[in-house]
């Protein structure tokens, strides 16, 4: 009797048991009942990360009432694999805060998730893999693969494209040059006296006319001539003194000129009956008891008689107005105009390459712009820094020609040098931003970028592809512009603009592999394979690495059996 108690109790624990784990058997089973959708069919990467978007739905009388499940979808991949976050779902009759899945209806869920991006992931598989429990029992479900992956075209973005700024010179090959002076006259009178010709100023006017006649780098471009009557008295008197005093300044320049045999040369002669702007001026600028007073005056009064009848009326003034102001505005100005004719653009070519100190700053980052040799632009800059070590663009064109010739962490530290000679110049904080995003810093290329306003198109161009980084792709386009390259078409493709896309491609005057990859990759997207085969062949003609790259890219993953693709990247 003992015995058969016993196995009484046996037979019951095994009952016990079946009928605890033939729920989650017979769940098991049937997992493949168990619809998936997954947004987008095959997963992509975008600004670094894999999301997906899938939708679970539950067929009715498949959920046992007191199983609980936890779903994982993973990447699986060459060398390893990379899980999403789990979900969750309940049975009605377990006690928790799942998602609740009736019996004999069955339920739907949305699960999203997000994962970083990594070069394995390019052929994966997106599996569930799921674990019941039921009671203190638990399973692990078969693993089921629901979708693709991963589409990287985004990771195409060619960090290469970003565009360093020279710092500019301001190089003018003709300079405007000026000399002036000042003829001052009695008042009523148009004589020129003779101790206003033999004034310092006026010495100075003809040694200086002297001079350009002899140099052979200038010429004379004009001579401007404004005479004046001190705004005091009747207007037609002062009309006639002012068109008199015009007169007479002019014959006495050309008489001038003509002595140091300097021939047709323009004149600009212009009158000026009252000087009330003159006359404001000066007493803006002195210390007259009651030039405050004056100063209401004109402002109140346009009438230059009613002007200066006002101004008469105050007697003590108008005595020192007389004396120190009204005197000085009865005069002609001279300004004798002249080019200076700076050097040729082979004399400088000539100079930078042979003796670069006989050159000034401007002339010598001008003379690096006059060839396309980056070797030879990069000799011309470091005489330049050499002989001028405070100018930041000197040390920054360093950097610009070091960067051209694939020194990426050379041109950093003329960077960081221009950099320490001036802070916060917007060249300089692009060309920093450009190497910290060739260092693969994105986040440190954007503050720079962020600090480099006004630099001029080519941070748009560098801001363009920080936004295909950071999966922005609509931005991309605006900074890009009407940019012609494979960085502006990228995004536009990324954007599903493929009509543009193909444009951009198609102005791309230059044969680069990429241009064709990028190509190929519309042609896969639009299910255009004649384009599609054809780009992908010229791309792998052009450079032989589109091959393995395209033999892995999932864009062309319906193509991967087929022999004409083989046949290409084989």
């Amino acid at each position: 009797m003992k015995k058969t108690r016993i196995n009484l109790i046996a037979t019951v624990a095994l009952a016990a048991l079946m009928a605890s784990c033939s729920g989650l058997d017979k769940m098991k089973k049937k997992a493949a009942d168990i619809k998936y959708t997954v947004t987008p069919e095959v997963l992509e990467e975008h600004g670094g990360k894999v999301d997906v978007t899938v939708k679970v739905q539950i067929p009715e009388k498949y959920f046992n009432k007191k199983v609980s499940l936890e779903a994982t979808p993973v990447l699986v991949y060459d060398g390893g694999e990379t899980a999403f976050e789990p979900y969750r779902l309940q049975g009605e009759s377990v006690e928790g805060n799942d998602k609740v899945i009736s019996y004999a209806n069955g339920g739907s869920m949305t699960y999203t998730g997000s994962v970083p991006y990594n070069d394995n992931m390019r052929v994966s598989d997106l599996v569930v893999r799921i674990k019941g429990s039921k009671g203190d029992k638990t399973q692990e479900f078969d693993p089921y693969k629901i979708a693709d992956g991963v589409i990287a075209t985004a990771t195409l973005v060619a960090d290469q494209g970003a565009q360093v700024v020279v710092g500019a010179d301001h190089f003018q090959r003709i300079i405007p040059e000026q000399k002036t002076a000042e003829i001052l006259f009695l008042i009523q009178r148009a004589n020129l006296r003779g101790s206003e010709l033999n004034k310092e100023e006026i010495k100075q006017l003809k040694e200086y006319i002297k001079e350009v006649k002899a140099a052979e780098n200038k010429e004379f471009k004009g001579v401007n001539i404004s005479a004046y009557a001190s705004p005091d008295g009747p207007m037609d008197l002062n009309t006639s003194l002012a068109e008199k005093r015009e007169k007479v300044t002019q014959k006495y320049m050309d008489k001038t000129l003509k002595k140091d045999k300097v021939d047709n040369v323009p004149f600009d002669v212009k009158s000026t009956p009252e000087d009330w702007e003159g006359f404001k001026q000066l007493v803006e600028n002195s210390n007259l008891q009651d030039k405050d007073l004056i100063l209401r005056v004109l402002a109140m009064y346009s009438d230059p008689e009613v002007r200066d009848r006002e101004i008469k009326n105050m007697s003590a003034t108008y005595k020192i107005l007389a004396e120190d102001i009204l005197p000085k505005l009865r005069r002609s100005k001279l300004a004798v105009n002249v080019d200076v004719i700076g050097k040729s653009d082979q004399e400088i070519s000539d100079l930078a390459a042979n003796n670069p100190t006989e050159l000034n700053i401007e002339e010598l980052l001008y003379a690096a712009t006059l060839t396309d040799n980056v070797d030879l632009q990069l000799k011309i800059y470091k005489s330049a820094a050499q002989q001028h070590p405070h100018c930041w663009r000197a040390e920054n064109n360093v950097g610009v020609a070091l960067y051209k010739k694939g020194d990426v962490e050379g041109a950093k530290a003329a960077f960081e040098k221009a950099n320490s000679l001036k802070s916060g110049v917007p060249e300089i904080n692009n060309n920093l931003g450009v190497v910290a995003l060739r260092n693969g810093d994105i986040a440190k290329a954007k503050e720079y970028f962020g600090a480099a306003a006004g630099a001029g198109p080519e941070l748009d161009n560098n801001l363009g592809i920080v936004a295909i980084h950071e999966g922005d792709y609509d931005a991309a386009i605006r900074y890009f512009g009407n940019n012609i390259n494979c960085n502006a078409a990228l995004a536009k493709i990324l954007a599903e603009k493929y009509d543009s896309a193909l444009s951009t491609l198609n102005a791309i005057t230059h044969e680069a592999g990429l241009k064709y990859y990028l190509k190929a990759i519309i042609g896969a997207k639009t299910g255009d394979s004649d384009m599609m085969f054809a780009s992908l062949r010229k791309a792998t003609e052009l450079d032989s690495k589109y091959k393995k790259l395209a033999s892995t890219d999932m864009v062309f993953g319906k193509y991967f059996d087929d022999a004409t693709f083989k046949s290409i990247v084989q």
